[in-house]
């Protein structure tokens, strides 16, 4: 294969694993369909986040077992298999729905869809990974920025027109999303493939490599990795990121709509509903481009750098949404927010190469993933709790819980930098 072949195919793998991702990223679009539920169907905002928690959880876990996998089964059987129990999610949502069934709603969006995207989620980054170790921040941040880009797909073009076709019957809604993900991501996942063996990037830029990842590539184990004080330190850092933007995402539409309502209660529920679909498009494009930017940026600056500055600009800015009552100005701190969410998973695929090496890479990273796991459970859940028994101070409660958690995050990033990696002695 010679240099300009090789160049096209992994442009090629690229773009596809960065399609891939934003089908998956539709997942974050569920407040979309947060308030339609809850009134539709007499079901509380806790009861109705779990399908949301439940999913970004198996998204981990099954992330976790998807960096195992991946070696043994490749990336297109994986990015397939994946694609499918993602689509098949959203049909037994449908099903659910018809049957006005929470138990199936956990078990078809929260359980089979999240583990589709789990497996669909590690795939395409760790590919690229392979792909280009020269650009590994930059290509990383473009293969997550798709999932970033996903709430804009399903909250301003697939739910909006499909809402209206189907005249808001979301048992059809959710039938039709889960058919067209099933085909589309299962056509998308077959370009997915490993490079060659013996295959050397195009671009000169090697140097980019650390020594730590040709010299961890020789002699980790997956035990070694995964119990070492580096992982769990960037694991918290991730974790603590992670939950406060989540914590956003998934109530953003109801949070906006609360902030307009208060100021104008003769709004309609539509044009409500059409401010919060706004807010999750224009927002989504930062998630977006926050990976992009911020896992660019962290070639620079150096990855724990990177978090320490989106961690604390963080802290300013939900200090800040605590006392705004402005709904611009809101709508412009939630979009840096989720700028900053985008960037840690931006940031964190290359920091992961960095500290374990490219051998290591599928394991670790996505078991470093179940920390959205753990982030997808307790903080839309955190943030259903306090809507559902402290309505009238729901968002200043939960803004003060996500600057508390990124105040902890700020901290462990400083004990982080003194956390080496210590490799094992060779016997």
């Amino acid at each position: 294969m010679n240099n300009q072949t090789a160049d096209h195919n992994r442009w090629l793998i690229a773009i596809m694993g960065t399609l891939l991702q934003l089908c998956l990223g539709t997942v974050y679009a569920w407040s979309y369909f947060q308030n339609p539920l809850v009134a539709g169907y007499g079901w509380a905002n806790t009861q109705v986040a779990w399908a949301f928690s439940l999913a970004i959880c198996f998204l981990g876990l099954a992330a976790a077992a998807g960096g195992l996998l991946l070696p043994r089964h490749g990336p297109r059987r994986l990015a397939m298999i994946g694609g499918a129990l993602f689509g098949i999610g959203y049909l037994l949502a449908a099903l659910a729905l018809h049957f006005r069934s929470l138990a199936l709603l956990y078990v078809g969006y929260g359980i089979v869809g999240g583990i589709g995207l789990g497996l669909g989620y590690v795939t395409p980054v760790a590919t690229a990974a392979r792909w280009f170790p020269d650009k590994k921040g930059l290509v990383t941040g473009m293969v997550v920025m798709g999932f970033g880009f996903g709430a804009l797909l399903m909250s301003k073009v697939i739910a909006p027109l499909l809402v209206d076709i189907f005249d808001g019957d979301l048992v059809t809604v959710f039938g039709a999303i889960g058919t067209m993900f099933t085909v589309i991501t299962a056509i998308i996942g077959s370009f997915l493939r490993n490079p060659p063996d013996g295959f050397v990037a195009p671009s000169s830029a090697l140097r980019a490599m650390t020594p730590a990842t040709s010299a961890a590539a020789t002699d980790l184990t997956p035990a070694a990795c995964l119990l070492s004080g580096r992982f769990m330190m960037m694991w918290l850092v991730f974790f603590c990121n992670i939950l406060a933007g989540i914590s956003i995402i998934s109530f953003q539409s109801p949070l906006f709509q609360d902030l307009w309502r208060r100021i104008d209660p003769g709004l309609s529920p539509a044009v409500l509903a059409g401010f919060g679909a706004t807010l999750i498009a224009v927002s989504s494009l930062f998630n977006g481009a926050g990976r992009l930017f911020w896992g660019g940026l962290s070639d620079r600056m150096g990855r724990a750098m990177a978090f320490r500055v989106m961690l604390g600009s963080q802290v300013v800015a939900f200090g800040l949404l605590i006392v705004v009552g402005n709904p611009w100005l809101f709508g412009v701190l939630i979009c840096y927010i989720l700028l900053c969410y985008g960037g840690g998973f931006g940031t964190m695929p290359s920091f992961v190469l960095d500290t374990f090496g490219s051998r290591m890479m599928p394991v670790v990273y996505g078991a470093i993933l179940t920390a959205w796991s753990a982030a997808g459970i307790a903080g839309p859940q955190i943030v259903a709790y306090l809507k559902d028994h402290h309505a009238a101070n729901a968002s200043r409660y939960a803004f003060e819980v996500s600057a508390g958690f990124l105040v902890i995050g700020l901290v462990l990033s400083f004990v982080l930098s003194r956390q080496p990696f210590q490799r094992p002695a060779r016997s």
